[in-house]
């Protein structure tokens, strides 16, 4: 498979539906969305509710939030697209619970779209959708190459106990796989697995615009596993690439199996039990999936694909910059 084509064809979906949301606003809304590719804005991200750069689903009538929803479909894959908005859809399961004194709005519209530089210009150029656990970012480069990370959902409540969509979880596969794979572990190999008996409050690389010393490889290393215990971690792994657009995870998932994932490690912390807190990462040379469940009584996720080498594009930026002097 053409790895380049896979990412041209889907570069060219994303560029005809960012120009069609762009040509479906006003002045002002362009104003809002249209931001300088160069500069911290499109390096800041987050997954907490705060203030955002961009244009929210508030502030666009119905035929723009559909154009909105179609940049974000070209984005993920169609399992992608459908947690992501499943995630939207518990802000207004979230305010129920929280009720009229909480801190924080929970509204399934203020999730905010920024384009950055000029859409399908020979420069540079990409674009967000991000609001509370949610944060996709896209960086295209050359019309055909393209960078997916970082890619961030959450989901509070991971699942929901109350009510008419009692019993929904947004996000049990990255849960479900990584108690798979720590349950076919033997005493030894949980041993050095679970390097913590307490969970940390968040995942350690929180909002960082590229991962350095925030994580290290430790716990359990490929090579110390079965060849069924790698298979499920390999099962894991795609959880996290199964995100993005079909024919880009399958390239994404060829260059991860390229790298000696003997070297990659599983680590735990927290308990083991199902409903208490935990924490989880999948390490490798050029990747990291973390994962935490601590917070709201061990009932609200977080978990992300970082990119060790191209969060932001930034490798393939000092390619292309290089190339262009």
């Amino acid at each position: 498979m053409n790895s380049d084509r896979n990412h041209a064809d889907t570069v060219k979906r994303m560029t005809d539906a960012a120009l069609a949301l762009l040509q479906s606003l006003d002045d002002g809304q362009r104003k809002q969305v249209c931001l300088p590719f160069d500069g911290d804005v499109r390096t800041d991200w987050h997954y907490v509710p705060r203030g955002r750069p961009g244009l929210p689903l508030k502030q666009m009538d119905a035929i723009q939030q559909q154009l909105t929803r179609m940049l974000v479909s070209t984005g993920l894959s169609a399992t992608g697209h459908h947690t992501a908005m499943t995630i939207m859809e518990l802000e207004t399961v979230l305010a129920g619970i929280e009720g009229g004194g909480r801190r924080f709005p929970r509204d399934p519209e203020l999730y905010f779209v920024s384009v950055f530089g000029d859409v399908g210009s020979d420069q540079p150029w990409g674009w967000r959708f991000e609001g509370h656990h949610i944060s996709i970012n896209h960086t295209i480069f050359d019309g055909r190459q393209l960078a997916t990370a970082p890619v961030f959902f959450g989901s509070n409540p991971a699942q929901v106990r109350h009510g008419e969509r009692q019993g929904l979880r947004a996000l049990a596969a990255e849960e479900d796989v990584a108690r798979d794979l720590l349950a076919q572990l033997d005493g030894d190999q949980r041993s050095e697995a679970i390097i913590c008996a307490e969970a940390p409050t968040d995942i350690l690389t929180t909002n960082v615009v590229s991962v350095t010393d925030e994580v290290r490889i430790e716990g359990l290393v490929g090579q110390d596993m079965t060849a069924a215990q790698r298979q499920t971690l390999e099962a894991l792994i795609h959880v996290y690439i199964s995100r993005m657009p079909e024919a880009v995870a399958e390239a994404e998932m060829g260059r991860v199996r390229n790298t000696d994932l003997t070297k990659a490690c599983f680590v735990w912390a927290g308990s083991t039990d199902p409903g208490k807190g935990h924490y989880y990462r999948v390490q490798g040379d050029c990747f990291v999936a973390e994962y935490d469940n601590t917070q709201n009584d061990a009932n609200h996720i977080h978990a992300v694909w970082r990119d060790l080498q191209d969060d932001f594009g930034q490798q393939m930026l000092r390619d292309h910059y290089r190339a262009s002097h």
